[in-house]
């Protein structure tokens, strides 16, 4: 006998209503002996690239199975809801990005389809809540074996999935440009650029680095650990998903910084001057 498969899931639902149950619900009612794994419920509500990066940044830690993703501001539009199937598993959400990024960093989908199948449907009289009439029973029959992939609804040609526009790191002889992708509860802003876009600037682990955002300078150094900075100090260190990230020791970056999710960071060594203008947006 085949072993039910996990469900991973995320949503921009919150905990204060009875959103994120009734998908649990509806999951245990088609399928109890399916197991549900949170991501976590309480992004930004309807920013689809804050969830599409959270589903990036966790699907590597995920067990292979289905991942049921929500952040849909276009709920009752006609955007298609769909299943994509990959390598890793099987993919269900809105098709406006959201699921984009980790689909591709999975390997890309073989198979795309939308949740069109009224079979697979919850009667309902408004359209407003597909995290419990689409994805929650298309997930729930995919992890449990009840249906295939196929049945779920008709085909959907790749090449028209909405993608997700992401920003170029950008850099010059001395400076790196990126911007800032996330915000964390602990107040610590997660950059788009890598270790490996510092080294080809010349930075490196241990420098005082100067962060400009805006026209505005703050002196920062590249440290391992919050704790090689004193108490309420400012830092800069590769965070736990391999990003450059900026943090304040017992503090919140996004306090003592004008740093929030989307803002443009530049960071050189001290001592050398900045060029870098833009950042431009690529899918």
């Amino acid at each position: 006998m085949t072993l039910p498969l996990p469900i991973s899931f995320l949503s921009d639902f919150g905990r204060t209503d009875e959103f994120v149950g009734v998908v649990h619900g509806v999951i245990a009612r088609i399928a109890p002996e399916v197991r549900v794994i949170d991501v976590g419920h309480d992004f930004p509500r309807g920013n689809v690239r804050s969830g599409a990066m959270a589903l990036l940044r966790s699907v590597q830690y995920m067990p292979q199975g289905v991942m049921l993703a929500v952040v849909d501001p276009g709920v009752g539009t006609p955007r298609n809801p769909i299943a994509a199937r990959t390598e890793w598993g099987v993919f269900i959400g809105p098709d406006n990005g959201l699921l984009a990024p980790a689909v591709a960093m999975v390997g890309g989908a073989d198979k795309i389809v939308a949740l069109d199948n009224p079979e697979l449907l919850l009667p309902a009289s408004g359209v407003t809540f597909d995290g419990r009439d689409r994805f929650a029973p298309a997930a729930a029959v995919i992890a449990s074996g009840q249906a295939a992939f196929e049945d779920l609804g008709s085909d959907v040609p790749a090449d028209s999935v909405t993608p997700l526009m992401m920003p170029l790191v950008e850099h010059d002889e001395h400076a790196v440009r990126g911007e800032v992708l996330w915000v964390d509860h602990f107040g610590n802003s997660q950059s788009n650029i890598s270790p490996d876009d510092m080294q080809m600037v010349g930075l490196t682990p241990g420098d005082d680095i100067i962060m400009r955002i805006g026209a505005i300078e703050h002196q920062l150094t590249w440290v391992k650990a919050y704790g090689d900075v004193v108490e309420g100090e400012g830092l800069l260190h590769v965070d736990s998903y391999g990003q450059m990230a900026v943090a304040v020791r017992g503090g919140r970056s996004d306090e003592d910084f004008p740093l929030e999710e989307g803002i443009a960071v530049t960071f050189r060594k001290v001592g050398t001057p900045v060029a870098i203008q833009s950042v431009n947006p690529v899918d």
